[in-house]
């Protein structure tokens, strides 16, 4: 296999792609590619191995005997770190930082605080976003959203689904939680259907079902308030 086809084995199989000489199409397939690539659960995670050997190498460099001097007490320099110094421990730390916000990034996506900390709004086992420094957007009248109907909204910043059952209004998230797709409203408008990989939600942002070999996270709920006729989300 020469060419794209090459290239792309090479990053799904996590080995350095090997170069060609691409066409201008050949360069938007790779594109793709890479941006797939780097939305796979567990991409910005460092390996490892390459962790524990960067600790290694700078522990090693740490516990390396200081060179002894004869210079009087008072006048002993402080020891000035080396550039090689400097650089295993900005690399270590940026590792441990890579990982560190690896997990907090699971943690956020998968609506779970750590231990000993409290979300805002502490709503986070019903998944629903509860930003704390945000303003409310009008996205709908209320009359455009009538008792037992569905409506799609999109400020440009957040894109999601409104729905009146019994009186309230509740809202949420138009966008998969498996890769960003923008989900559709499906006959007979009571679930939510992911174009990219076939995954539906209830309007509750509940997974239905899906093809995929991951565990699929529901939508979130989003913070909703009618006021003045006005649906209105906190974003």
């Amino acid at each position: 296999m020469r060419g794209p086809g090459r290239f792309i084995e090479d990053l799904l199989g996590s080995r350095r792609p090997r170069r060609f000489r691409a066409s201008h199409q050949d360069a938007e397939v790779i594109r793709t590619a890479i941006t797939l690539r780097a939305a796979r659960p567990g991409s910005g995670t460092p390996r490892p191995e390459f962790v524990s050997a960067l600790h290694e190498r700078l522990a090693a460099e740490l516990q390396a005997p200081a060179p002894q001097t004869q210079v009087p007490q008072t006048q002993v320099p402080q020891r000035q770190a080396s550039p090689r110094r400097r650089f295993l421990a900005a690399a270590s730390l940026a590792a441990g930082a890579a990982a560190g916000g690896a997990g907090l990034d699971h943690a956020l996506a998968s609506g779970q605080a750590g231990p000993g900390q409290t979300e805002p709004g502490q709503t986070s086992a019903q998944g629903t976003i509860s930003p704390d420094d945000g303003t409310w957007q009008t996205v709908l009248a209320s009359a455009d959203l009538p008792e037992g109907t569905v409506r799609a909204f999109d400020t440009g910043v957040v894109s999601g689904f409104a729905q009146r059952q019994g009186g309230l209004v509740r809202a949420v998230s138009g966008i998969c939680t498996h890769q960003g797709c923008r989900l559709r409203l499906a006959a007979p408008k009571t679930r939510l259907v992911c174009p990219c990989h076939g995954a539906s939600f209830q309007l509750d942002g509940a997974v239905l079902s899906h093809r995929l070999n991951i565990a699929l996270a529901p939508l979130p709920r989003l913070e909703v308030r009618e006021v003045n006729g006005s649906v209105q989300v906190y974003m």
